[in-house]
């Protein structure tokens, strides 16, 4: 609303940085000063959107907060920069021609799910548009997985090989249209085409595909960030094929439901869960599952719960709803899971997924728009037992929230690489005090993950023009991330700094909070990650000091013995099996005696009086293992932290019928060699006598939890009390199990600490590149003087 004529007139100037280019921002602020009768103007500045106003002082602060509440979908306002200037006398609002400073870089949007605007019109057979498969506009569709380089422009996206028809430019050109700027921009007369087994196209290669998938075939559908492996979900038949051919037993796959209405069939879905299933960013969102003939028990074997999204790209909403002339849809929920062999990275050109998927896939459907960057579906999980506001746990931050960056202290213009993990591998960049973390890249355990891994990074160096002065890695000796990043240190003539596994998950989690610049006491339960002092960490307690460069362990899980390293990872029933003999436990009669082969039964009591043949290691992961294969639920696994998923389905499902009373179990935290310890060994003796006197194992699943929580809480609240700290940070890939993280939470804060969680980046090593590049970017000048001192 335009202020009262006695309002003062004055001009004010304010810049506005974030994703505000290529997403209608400036659109959106001509509508907003012509809606309050502004005068002025507004252009783009190589990484920012400067807009000039004036008129009346209350008109300006009304055009304030609304520039920020009714900003456009795919626009992210980071900060704005307010400043008066002189009067001009302006009174018409003009978009002006933009602007460049050499060297600046823009930030390209994440991809966004079409918009409803553009479902009706793909919807409607009078429009020009009608059932386009690539249908976009400036609010919706993709951006990063189309951009070659930046800044973001059509030139430099996958649409270059385009040429946008007379009806498309105009629209193009034209800031009063919802097409304005919108690179993808294209219809059906000049833009991509699909194909079905390189031979029917567009209509008819819809009609095919739809065919297939009804007549229990798997289709290799590509998509907006790679391909998808397809097959109808309720196809018993189909799922278990699609299982044998992909080498993936027990995994759950992820499903596309056709609407909220076909999800909540499936699943259990809250109003605000709905809300997040349906935003922009499209996630699998992890929700309780429900019976129904339209998901196969196989799509999630032993599992509560289903990873459940909705359509995002244009194509799916044409395989899934009925066509106009009555042909039904090809399911009302489809499987869609990566396309890839386990193991392997994400397929995303033709000739790859042609060459790699031929013995998956019966038959493909793609298209002529090239995909830029690779980009794997999102996971988040829903917690309906957490506050209001901190329901959705991130699993994996990848489509719509790739590469939106974290802000992050440090100095003006450095610029820091880090490598990532070894597993959920992610890698991340420094630059402007901005932190970007690439898309989920994966395992790095295959020679194609490897490729695709030197691949994603060369691509963000490029994307941001950025030549570190650091390059930060993971401690472990053995990581091929480490030595990946070693070379390109050695390359660039820059110093290489080694960030502890677990130090890097609690500054992942302080620099999403923006904590950095404060001690925090962190909880880091995690699988496995390479210690300071040689030994296999996975249970500490840390604090992190002096604005994230170090952190203090200051107390740990004790020993759980880990026998034959990543072969013992795979078969918690070995670890189970020496956990119990070295607390005194015998085994016989228990279901770890009757899960364990006969060499097995025979080699564990001489690993017990030797020093070889297992390691030591402080993992909260393997003491789920632990005490998952004592309950009988999982004594080997398939995929990585099965046993730890299944243990708490258990739990939460005994909790839900039974009640939340539990079974004492001792987790007492002691003092031992002058480290503070909670001792697992009297755990897995009252385990064992529980399980010897009758309790079930649903109830012994839930008591582990219950105690583990306990213990943790005493551990962290005695050492928070000792420091003068008033707030606790959980992180490391355990807090993946929603039951712990909210038993945790609880009793830390009924003692008064405040709890941080993660809310932007995984818990697990998904996020431990932004903790590696926060840490890179404090250590920065000091490692750069030391190592220009030893040149």
């Amino acid at each position: 609303m335009a202020g009262a004529p006695s309002d003062p007139v004055v001009r004010r100037r304010l810049v506005v940085r974030g994703v505000v280019q290529g997403v209608g921002f400036r659109p959106h602020v001509a509508r907003l000063a012509r809606e309050l009768a502004l005068g002025g103007r507004c252009r783009n500045d190589a990484t920012c959107v400067v807009v000039e106003l004036e008129g009346p002082a209350a008109a300006l602060a009304d055009f304030e907060r609304r520039l920020r509440t009714e900003a456009p979908p795919l626009a992210r306002i980071m900060s704005v920069e307010s400043a008066d200037v002189v009067p001009t006398g302006e009174r018409d609002f003009t978009i002006s021609g933009s602007t460049a400073t050499p060297g600046a870089r823009t930030m390209v949007p994440p991809d966004s799910a079409v918009c409803e605007d553009c479902l009706r019109e793909m919807r409607d057979p009078a429009d020009r548009r009608y059932r386009h498969a690539f249908i976009t506009c400036t609010n919706c569709g993709p951006r990063f997985t189309i951009t070659l380089d930046l800044p973001y422009d059509r030139p430099v996206t996958t649409m270059a090989a385009f040429p946008m028809c007379g009806r498309c430019a105009g629209e193009y050109a034209d800031p009063a249209d919802r097409r304005y700027h919108a690179q993808p921009i294209a219809c059906h007369d000049c833009g991509p085409t699909l194909t079905f087994d390189e031979s029917a196209r567009g209509e008819e290669a819809l009609a095919q595909a739809v065919a297939a998938l009804r007549a229990g075939r798997i289709v290799a559908i590509k998509g907006i960030g790679g391909f998808h492996l397809a097959c109808a979900a309720g196809d018993a038949r189909a799922v278990a094929e699609l299982r044998r051919r992909k080498r993936r037993p027990d995994q759950p796959f992820a499903l596309m439901a056709a609407d909220l209405a076909v999800a909540r069939r499936i699943a259990v879905l809250p109003p605000d869960a709905a809300d997040v299933l349906a935003a922009p960013e499209r996630p699998i969102l992890l929700l309780p599952r429900r019976e129904s003939e339209l998901v196969a028990d196989a799509v999630a074997p032993g599992l509560a719960e289903l990873g459940v999204m909705l359509p995002y790209a244009p194509l799916h909403h044409l395989l899934l709803q009925p066509h106009p002339d009555g042909t039904p849809a090809a399911a009302p929920v489809l499987v869609m899971t990566s396309g890839n062999l386990s193991g392997e990275p994400l397929c995303f050109t033709d000739e790859d997924a042609r060459s790699r998927l031929a013995g998956i896939a019966d038959h493909f459907l793609s298209h002529d728009r090239e995909i830029a960057v690779p980009c794997e579906d999102s996971v988040l999980a829903w917690d309906p037992d957490a506050p209001v506001g901190e329901r959705v746990v991130p699993v994996r931050r990848s489509r719509g929230y790739a590469p939106l960056p974290v802000a992050l202290p440090g100095p003006d213009g450095a610029s820091v690489l880090a490598a990532g993990a070894e597993l959920k591998n992610t890698v991340a960049l420094a630059r402007d005090r901005l932190g970007f973390v690439s898309a989920h890249l994966g395992d790095l355990d295959s020679l194609e993950s490897r490729a695709a891994y030197r691949r994603a990074t060369a691509q963000m160096l490029r994307f941001h023009r950025a030549s570190p002065a650091l390059v930060v890695a993971d401690l472990h000796p053995g990581y091929l991330s480490r030595a990946w990043a070693a070379e390109l240190a050695a390359e660039l003539d820059v110093p290489l700094h080694d960030v502890q596994h677990h130090h890097a998950h609690l500054a992942s989690l302080a620099a999403e909070h923006g904590r950095l610049e404060e001690d925090l006491l962190g909880v880091v339960f995690d699988g496995t990650g390479y210690g300071c002092d040689a030994t296999i960490w996975g249970g500490e307690l840390l604090v992190l000091t002096r604005g994230g460069l170090t952190a203090e362990r200051v107390g740990h899980l004790g020993t759980v013995r880990l026998p034959g390293g990543d072969a013992g990872v795979r078969n918690p029933v070995r670890q189970a099996g020496l956990a119990m003999l070295a607390a005194g436990v015998d085994l016989a009669g228990t279901p770890v005696a009757g899960a364990l082969s006969d060499a097995e039964r025979a080699l564990l009591p001489s690993l017990l009086h030797h020093d070889g043949g297992w390691v030591a290691t402080s993992s909260v992961g393997r003491l789920f293992d632990v005490v998952a294969a004592m309950l009988g639920v999982r004594p080997r696994v398939s995929y990585e932290a099965q046993a730890a998923i299944e243990l708490e389905v258990l739990a939460r499902t005994w909790r839900a019928e039974q009640g939340p009373g539990a079974t004492a179990l001792p987790l007492p935290v002691i003092e031992a060699a002058g480290d503070t310890i909670v001792d697992p060994d009297p755990l897995v003796r009252a385990v064992a006598t529980a399980q010897a006197a009758g309790d079930p194992p649903g109830l012994l699943a839930w008591s582990f939890h219950v105690a583990l929580a306990g213990a943790a809480a005493r551990l962290a609240g005695a050492e928070a009390d000792r420091r003068g700290l008033g707030t606790v940070g959980l992180t490391g890939g355990v807090f993946a199990n929603r039951t712990l993280l909210g038993l945790l939470r609880a009793r830390l804060e009924e003692a008064g600490l405040e709890v941080l969680t993660h809310r932007l980046v995984p818990a697990n090593d998904g996020g431990l590149a932004l903790g590696q590049v926060a840490v890179g970017l404090r250590a920065l000048q000091d490692v750069v003087e030391d190592h220009e001192g030893r040149r």
